[in-house]
């Protein structure tokens, strides 16, 4: 099965001041996808600059030609999904038809809290997910929207003339639940993972695999209820939230590694981390390039 190799940029470096040049740099190691993280501001970077991420994917659009451009991931948070649909629209006539949605139900980090209001509860984060999408996917698939639901309402939402790819633009739906499987077997063009947190900090690369394989059955099972083939949805997996993730980039060898235990688990593309001094993130930027431009060719 073939295997895509993408990164993630995160928005904390000035447009004008190297932000421009990692998003250039990422189209010229061969990416298949470069993401940012739509937050309001995220963990340790809360302090420090970071940026908006529709914002910076329009940017992105206009200095890139080529690379596809997307969120991991997008979430009600902060967002409604009128206002989201018209600005999808937009990114997607200015990238030429080029983005992909990440999308997910949304955590109680900062963004949870921000806007004044008590943080959801899980139950209130799945139900309004369960409205957002399907509510989405209409608003992005036909000329007018009226809808009148338990979170989100829409009075002739007029989202003309829609995506530049058809019938729009892909979704990558994070979520490991049952709710959130079936959003993905529903609506989703791929499927987004981090992995199980439940063995991040202690587990190792074993049980974070057979965690993993859980859930890809598990999204099976949503896909065959839908109607659907494990072979009809992407598979991605967000790296740097399992085990080895202050491994895997060490050497080309230990991502080829990594990369090749999840190929064989069925993953159709893998997001890494572009490296950031002083984070979590920190790695070595000659060995990234390496791991761009020849990890997957090691993979046979």
């Amino acid at each position: 099965m073939s295997l895509r190799l993408s990164t993630v940029i995160l928005p904390v470096r000035p447009w004008r001041e190297g932000g421009r040049d990692q998003w250039l740099r990422a189209e010229r190691l061969g990416f298949h996808t470069a993401y940012t993280y739509d937050h309001l501001s995220w963990r340790t970077f809360r302090d420090g600059p970071w940026f908006g991420a529709l914002p910076t994917l329009t940017a992105a659009a206009a200095a890139t030609e080529r690379m596809r451009l997307g969120t991991l991931v997008t979430s009600p948070n902060f967002r409604h999904p009128v206002t989201l649909a018209k600005e999808l629209i937009s990114l997607d006539d200015i990238s030429g038809g080029r983005v992909t949605l990440g999308i997910g139900a949304g955590g109680d980090g900062f963004d949870a809290t921000v806007l004044g209001q008590e943080a959801w509860t899980p139950r209130e984060r799945a139900d309004r997910f369960a409205e957002f999408v399907p509510l989405l996917d209409r608003l992005l698939t036909e000329g007018a929207v009226t809808h009148q639901g338990t979170f989100y309402s829409a009075d002739e939402a007029r989202t003309i003339p829609g995506c530049v790819q058809t019938p729009r633009l892909p979704f990558a739906v994070a979520g490991n639940g049952p709710r959130g499987l079936k959003l993905a077997a529903q609506h989703g063009q791929a499927w987004v993972t981090t992995g199980d947190p439940r063995v991040f900090e202690n587990g190792t690369p074993a049980d974070s695999l057979e965690a993993i394989r859980g859930q890809l059955a598990k999204l099976d099972k949503a896909l065959a209820d839908a109607g659907r083939n494990s072979e009809s949805i992407e598979k991605i997996l967000l790296t740097g939230f399992t085990p080895e993730r202050n491994t895997m980039l060490d050497s080309v060898d230990a991502f080829v590694d990594f990369a090749g235990r999840h190929r064989e688990l069925g993953f159709t593309e893998l997001a890494i981390h572009a490296p950031i001094p002083d984070s979590d993130f920190a790695a070595d930027e000659d060995v990234f390039e390496k791991i761009a431009t020849e990890g997957l060719a090691q993979l046979g």
